[in-house]
């Protein structure tokens, strides 16, 4: 994030903020005042959080400072990743498991429950983009595990559609998909770790849509190609959730190191650190 004149906010790997004063640097202040330091000077004395996968925020925001709870998104986004891993595992045809049975409870109790209630917490925190994530995805793990529930016999052969599920699932996950990108296009100015989690994941929906598109063609072998890499793509959002969940769980007093989020160039967070270079090099 910028720095605020006089505070500078430096921000830990666990997602905590922390305030440090300092004089102003005018020699900072006319190189930047072109960029956002200017900006963010206009803005209340109070902690500002910056753009982090560990807290799931994508931008610049102010937690309500009143209330005092920890710090949600890693439990989200480890209910998250654990229930993807394993669907993406299936999906991948690991070890000749094909069947999605196993992933129910996964789906209702930790990816669905935990998940959305993390985003519950999320929204106590203030973090708009996280409750919204976090709750949303949870209640798409719920929707799952009802899709694959044989007593509500939505899929199965005497249920509504005789089987014939292929184009209710493509749209489903069509609408998932649209989710996801609109998502993504809240994380281009955040880190790339984060960026790359919302990324992939929207091209694990996109795959595994049109895996069902196909199928509801009659192309089976197509079908099966897309549903592997739809599977891969949701294995590499697996473990991005859970890389960006410890950075969000690590700090000094846990860990001998800090596992790096690289912030984009363009973010405030990138502009920061470009501007102290730049000043280190005209000292």
């Amino acid at each position: 994030m910028a720095s605020l004149s006089p505070s500078s906010l430096e921000k830990e790997a666990n997602g905590t903020t922390t305030t440090t004063t300092s004089a102003p640097n005018h020699g900072m202040l006319r190189h930047h005042h072109h960029h956002h330091h200017q900006d963010f000077s206009q803005m209340a004395a109070g902690a500002f959080a910056e753009a982090d996968g560990g807290t799931l925020n994508p931008g610049v925001w102010k937690p309500y400072e009143h209330r005092k709870l920890a710090n949600p998104a890693p439990l989200g986004l480890c209910a998250f990743a654990l229930t993807t891993f394993v669907l993406s595992a299936i999906n991948m045809h690991a070890r000749g498991v094909s069947e999605p049975n196993v992933v129910v409870p996964l789906a209702f109790g930790y990816g669905g429950l935990v998940q959305l209630l993390a985003g519950m917490w999320e929204m106590a925190c203030g973090n708009t983009f996280g409750a919204t994530a976090l709750s949303s995805y949870g209640g798409f793990w719920i929707s799952y595990g009802i899709l694959l529930t044989p007593s509500w016999g939505i899929t199965a052969p005497t249920g509504p559609y005789q089987g014939h599920v292929a184009s209710p699932l493509a749209f489903f996950l069509t609408g998932w998909f649209i989710f996801t990108t609109l998502l993504l296009l809240c994380t281009l100015r955040s880190t790339v770790m984060f960026f790359f989690l919302f990324f992939t994941l929207d091209l694990a929906f996109l795959f595994l849509a049109t895996e069902q598109y196909a199928l509801d063609m009659g192309n089976k072998a197509a079908g099966l190609a897309l549903q592997k890499t739809g599977g891969f793509f949701g294995f590499l959002a697996a473990f991005l959730a859970w890389y960006n969940a410890l950075a969000g769980i690590q700090d000094s007093s846990n860990s001998f190191f800090q596992v790096p989020v690289f912030h984009f160039p363009w973010s405030d967070k990138g502009r920061e650190r470009r501007g102290l270079k730049s000043d280190r090099a005209q000292a």
